[in-house]
């Protein structure tokens, strides 16, 4: 009897699992104990055929921007596999990636081949708000959907209204940033170090001073560095002898480990902590011991226990052998957005693509419930985290 009942189990299990197979939406079934659990959706392109061609614009795999490209990279591959694999009908998606040489203009040439030479009718990327400053009108002029999932300095989805971004803005961070840590550390000095180059730099900085202004805290040094041009070790200096009860930095994150570490070594203590508007984890352990004590905000956390944020860990794990961070997850939600959009105007034309994305409402994501603003910006919970014992954890 037990052997018939097992066997009887078994075929209901297997055509249970067939038949959420097949069902519209899809994310993974996994094992939960004896039961299966849905773990999230999949957008159906119903109505469409063949391949749909989407621009990328990634940063060339060299020098400081090789490890964000490769957790970028990653994210997409995931979710377009994801994706693609889970359609009933024979519609899928197909990325068109271009290099931006890691800078302004490369980004722009990037577009340009993406619009008039492949004709794709939405690009994701470009990595920087500097380049997105200068390739988003681009993008306007002709009429396709822009998407970048790492830009984030305020004003640029005003650009025009084929602008959308992933990543939320500098100033929806920042100010609940500092409010949060200044209550929390009651700091009344602060030193400020920001890139003069780099337009998110610039952006973050303005938020910060303005933040800080609000909340009656004196900047005693602010210190304004050229990459490449200026002495790094000159302007931390000068941020020591200011006697910082904190301090800021506002660059791009692939030059906060260097800062970091050189900070420390000159002799700012731990007792002085540094605050950042957005970090990952690995930028955290690139930093080593420098990072432990930073204050940030984080647009998504591998902790969080929603079983499509856990399905998410646990896929990107198998596939590449390591722990997703937060641009892995933002370049991942960018794309299951965007087929969310192409699968709800069923069809893939740009115009409709940009209206779709506009209505987007409550979407559930690994980033949370999310939604787009009146001018393409995102609209989700960030996290506020602290760095302890190397690793990066929710602020209690």
């Amino acid at each position: 009897m037990t052997n018939i009942k097992n066997s009887v189990l078994a075929v209901a299990m297997a055509v249970l699992i067939a038949g959420l197979t097949g069902c519209d939406r899809l994310l993974n079934i996994i094992s939960d104990g004896d039961m299966p659990r849905l773990d999230g959706e999949i957008p159906q392109f119903e109505g469409l055929h063949g391949e749909i061609s989407i621009g990328v614009v990634y940063p060339s795999p060299v020098g400081k921007f090789e490890p964000v490209r490769t957790r970028l990279e990653h994210g997409l591959e995931l979710a377009l596999e994801e994706i693609n694999n889970a359609q009933l009908g024979d519609a899928r998606i197909r990325l068109i990636a271009e290099e931006d040489s890691n800078n302004v203009d490369g980004a722009v040439e990037a577009f340009n081949k993406l619009i008039h030479e492949d004709g794709v009718p939405a690009i994701i990327g470009p990595l920087t708000s500097s380049q997105s400053e200068a390739a988003f009108p681009i993008a306007q002029e002709n009429r396709v959907v822009a998407f970048s999932s790492t830009s984030f300095a305020t004003g640029l989805s005003a650009l025009g209204d084929y602008i959308f971004r992933v990543s939320l803005t500098s100033d929806a961070l920042i100010p609940h940033l500092v409010e949060v840590t200044h209550t929390k550390l009651g700091y009344q000095r602060a030193a400020i170090i920001t890139d003069e180059t780099d337009l998110v730099s610039q952006s973050g900085d303005r938020a910060f001073r303005d933040a800080l202004s609000e909340n009656g805290v004196t900047i005693v040094s602010r210190e304004g560095w050229r990459p490449g041009e200026t002495d790094l070790a000159a302007h931390l200096t000068r941020i020591k002898e200011s006697d910082p009860q904190v301090v800021f930095i506002a660059t791009v994150p692939n030059d906060m480990p260097e800062i970091m570490i050189m900070g420390r070594e000159l002799g700012l203590p731990f007792s002085v902590p540094y605050i950042v508007a957005q970090v990952s984890n690995d930028e955290v352990h690139a930093a080593s011991g420098a990072a432990e004590g930073l204050f940030s905000t984080s647009n998504w956390m591998s902790t969080t226990s929603t079983p499509m944020n856990q399905a998410f860990n646990r896929n990107y794990h198998a596939k590449f052998g390591r722990e997703p961070n937060t641009w892995a997850a933002q370049s991942y939600t960018t794309l299951y957005i965007l087929a969310e959009a192409i699968a709800n105007a069923r069809t893939a034309d740009s115009e409709s693509i940009r209206n779709a994305l506009a209505d987007i409402r409550d979407l559930d994501t690994v980033l949370g419930s999310f939604s787009f603003d009146a001018v393409g910006d995102a609209l989700y919970d960030p996290t506020i985290i602290v760095v302890e014992n190397g690793e990066l954890k929710r602020l209690e």
